[in-house]
């Protein structure tokens, strides 16, 4: 038993202790309050003046799939030889050896959702990761989860430079619906080749409502093609990015489909960006958007998530939001709030502690725990 003493304690479940205990059996939080009786033999660390908050989670990074350091050599993110790959997985190009996962671990960041690029319209399954295990192999937290799918400029500009379909939104819509629909019919067929049916299982996974459909779209147009198609085919929908989601909120709550929004600490590169500001996250937080805050790693790194949260604090989201937009809420949208994303007895022990409160810049990393494990005490 390891038992965490002194500190303030945000538990994002509504409840805040200082000064507080939290007691870590193995994997899982044993219990969490004011006044615990500490076991016999536990091992005591003092974090008195400190904050302790869940491990934060970036629920949309490509993270060792566009590796620290490598370019070409390192770069698996998108697979251009077709629009509709939905049957690759993010697992498979993935190193898990990379320089950014020390570099979350240094920033709080103890789980990610890494996922293939937006070149395709379907461009693969995402994998959940855990940034700290005793083993490669044990990263793996939960693989695959969602599929994704990309509209807007990116699927255009890498198709049209080939002189290849789609090279308008109509086309990379329309080849959404077709893939949507041919998985939907492949359903019914017990006859449908092998390979044809490893090609379009996940997508029947999407309409079984086994993984959701995790669709790249930052204009308000896309965001709305993406609903109608929501609407048709009757799937679980998250938005990524949402540069453009506060103009449309109204349709998206009625829909409660979420949104992970970002990246914010980025210029405007491209005309989808045109919007991009760090007060669009307590617009949706004022218009009931449900929302979680990404970084699109390496659009900007993943240990500067926490940054993204107090600056989206400082341009009008309540500070509690902002802490839940990068804890509670990814794991609420993603669908592992069951286990993570607050500080719960029975849930998994990943915690985050700071020197000062969370959302101020000053404050620095003391120590991280990833299931119950401890990534040392001061990584410089």
């Amino acid at each position: 038993m390891i038992a965490f003493t002194g500190g303030t304690i945000i538990t994002m479940d509504g409840k805040v202790f200082s000064p507080g205990t939290i007691l870590v059996d193995g994997p899982v939080i044993h219990s969490v309050g004011e006044e615990l009786e500490i076991p016999p033999g536990s091992r005591i660390i003092d974090v008195t003046g400190h904050y302790i908050i869940p491990g934060l989670i970036d629920a949309h990074t490509h993270l060792g799939l566009e590796e620290e350091i490598y370019s070409i050599e390192g770069d698996d993110v998108n697979e251009i030889d077709e629009p509709l790959t939905p049957q690759l997985r993010a697992a498979d190009g993935i190193n898990l050896y990379d320089l950014g996962f020390s570099d979350a671990l240094r920033g709080g960041v103890t789980r990610s959702l890494c996922m293939p690029g937006s070149a395709n319209v379907i461009g693969g399954q995402a994998v959940l990761l855990k940034h700290y295990s005793p083993g490669a192999m044990q990263m793996i937290d939960r693989n695959p989860w969602g599929v994704k799918a990309a509209l807007g400029e990116n699927p255009k500009r890498v198709y049209g430079e080939r002189k290849k379909s789609p090279v308008t939104r109509m086309a990379s819509a329309s080849l959404l619906r077709e893939a949507l629909y041919i998985a939907s019919q492949a359903i019914e067929d017990e006859q449908l080749p092998a390979k044809e049916r490893f090609k379009w299982e996940p997508l029947m996974q999407v309409l079984r409502k086994q993984q959701p459909l995790l669709v790249h779209a930052h204009r308000a147009d896309d965001i709305l093609t993406a609903l109608r198609i929501k609407d048709e085919f009757d799937i679980n929908l998250i938005i990524q990015h949402g540069t453009e989601a506060f103009m449309v909120a109204e349709e998206l709550k009625q829909r409660q489909v979420p949104v992970c929004l970002g990246p914010l600490l980025i210029n405007r590169a491209k005309v989808e960006l045109k919007e991009v500001s760090f007060k669009n996250a307590a617009r949706l937080a004022e218009m009931g958007v449900p929302f979680c805050l990404i970084t699109d790693h390496p659009v900007v790194p993943v240990e500067q998530l926490r940054v993204c949260a107090a600056l989206a604090a400082r341009e009008g989201l309540d500070e509690q939001q902002a802490l839940e937009a990068i804890t509670i809420n990814a794991a609420s949208i993603i669908g592992v709030a069951d286990r993570l994303g607050s500080i719960t007895a029975g849930k998994r022990a990943d915690l985050a502690i700071f020197d000062g409160h969370p959302l101020d810049f000053r404050s620095r990393l003391v120590k991280v725990m990833v299931d119950g494990l401890l990534w040392g005490d001061n990584n410089e």
